[in-house]
């Protein structure tokens, strides 16, 4: 298929599903479509950028893309059009990808629940009455739909694994600092990162070469396991965390024994991290208002209620609460990293309970009644706290809705997190489909390849 082929199909797809998905906010066709046509122009012209040339991409829409509106999911940025690219974007434009378009975020990329946007719900394609996860939503449906093979997320506390889980792909969040956030409208700034969002882990590991390129020795750095052919992984119960639902707990584990005992030493381990949950909360808080304090005096009306009384409360962060907070994540770090010195991996369920319906805040769970935000980030959230690389991978489905189990490495263990989710891929047989309620029509690439002597 030619890049022209490549957009339209994309763009065809993507003007039928978004009533009922949601998954962008802003549409450059013209953009792309020129992109395209410059593409296919350089591959007859025997110019080839690497296995993302000519491929369409989406970007979240609190990351700058010069020329083309970024929002932020919010009033406030309603007609904002940058000037330059964020870092991570002009990685992808080097790399001869196309972008589409910007994709839904949960205003100001803070909540995970993914239906709090200026622009609406980002929709979960396997049932549109429910959550997509955020606050990437956006990025995980337009993937999850078949509308493009890759997108970029932002991921503070669980904002790319989440959708990820939800939407049934794989979604990656680096290590701490391996992908500038240049360009990236901030959250949390010392816990903020930029993920990758692909329906596999080998067109994952695409888009994540493409974000940083062999980086020897840096944060983005491939780490060698104990043993290269049978690493040992350590499995978290996650009640250990948060009231967690048996089927979902049961779907990760059994990918996860996918690998088999010759494949994988898998060991039960206790997680020094019950408390990290608060401490997340205490740092991104605190970060967030300070972001926000001066938008907030001058023109609150402009934020989603529900935003703006989060920004409130965390007005109420105390400054010793916050320098607190960072020492217990610097003494949690420490301990996790000592138990990553026994381990390749981490295991356990991305997100405790399958995706509630849309605007709902409790959900029924361990006899009663648990917040929806708080179980979203519970289980993803200590591993941002610590600054370690994670990575949610498709765990199968509960009551017809996907969900995750979650891979956690130590610094620069990305490769290692994309090797094992590409080998329980290929354990578990064919390939996912695409939800069925989108209909999606025409081919769906997987690392698409152009030919030089593609038609202009």
């Amino acid at each position: 298929m030619s890049p022209q082929d490549l957009v339209e199909h994309a763009l065809r797809d993507a003007a039928r599903l978004e009533p009922q998905l949601g998954a962008f906010v802003t549409m450059d066709a013209e953009g792309a479509r020129a992109s395209a046509y410059r593409a296919a122009r350089e591959l007859v012209e025997g110019v080839d950028r690497g296995p993302l040339h000519g491929v369409p991409v989406a970007i979240k829409d609190n990351v700058a893309t010069a020329g083309l509106r970024t929002t932020m999911g919010s009033r406030h940025f309603a007609d904002h059009v940058p000037t330059q690219d964020a870092d991570c974007v002009a990685r992808l434009r080097s790399a001869g990808a196309i972008i589409l378009g910007k994709t839904t975020t949960h205003e100001f990329a803070y909540g995970p629940t993914g239906d709090r946007s200026a622009n609406g719900a980002a929709r979960n394609p396997y049932d549109a009455e429910r959550m997509s996860g955020g606050s990437s939503g956006g990025s995980a449906v337009a993937v999850a739909a078949g509308i493009v093979p890759l997108a970029l997320g932002t991921d503070t506390g669980g904002s790319v694994r989440i959708p990820a889980a939800y939407c049934g792909i794989v979604g990656l969040k680096p290590t701490q600092d391996a992908v500038p956030t240049d360009g990236v409208f901030p959250l949390s700034p010392s816990l903020d990162t930029v993920g990758a969002l692909a329906r596999t882990a080998d067109d994952c590991r695409l888009l994540w070469e493409a974000l940083v390129g062999p980086r020897p020795g840096g944060p983005g750095a491939t780490r060698q396991t104990h043993t290269t052919s049978r690493p040992r992984i350590g499995w978290i119960d996650p009640e250990t965390l948060f009231p967690t639902d048996s089927a979902v707990c049961g779907a990760a584990r059994g990918t996860l024994d996918l690998l088999g005992p010759d494949a994988a030493q898998v060991d039960e381990v206790a997680v020094p991290a019950e408390a990290l949950f608060p401490v997340y909360s205490t740092i991104q808080g605190a970060e967030a208002f300070f972001v926000h304090a001066d938008r907030m005096a001058a023109a609150p009306d402009l934020y989603d209620e529900e935003v703006l009384a989060r920004l409130q409360d965390a007005a109420r962060v105390d400054r010793a609460d916050y320098y607190e907070a960072l020492l217990v994540r610097r003494r949690a770090r420490a301990a996790l990293l000592d138990l990553l010195r026994g381990y390749d991996l981490l295991a356990l369920p991305t997100v405790p309970i399958p995706a509630p319906f849309l605007e709902a805040r409790t959900v029924p769970a361990a006899g009663g009644n648990v917040d929806v935000r708080a179980a979203l980030l519970s289980l993803t959230s200590p591993w941002s706290v610590a600054g370690l690389p994670a990575l949610s991978t498709p765990a199968g489905f509960v009551d017809g809705l996907p969900v995750g189990l979650q891979l956690v490495a130590p610094p620069g263990g990305e490769h290692l997190l994309l090797a094992t989710a590409a080998a329980l891929r290929h354990a578990e047989g064919p390939a996912l489909p695409i939800p069925p309620n989108t209909g999606v029509t025409g081919p769906v690439p997987s690392t698409p390849r152009t030919s030089a002597t593609t038609q202009l």
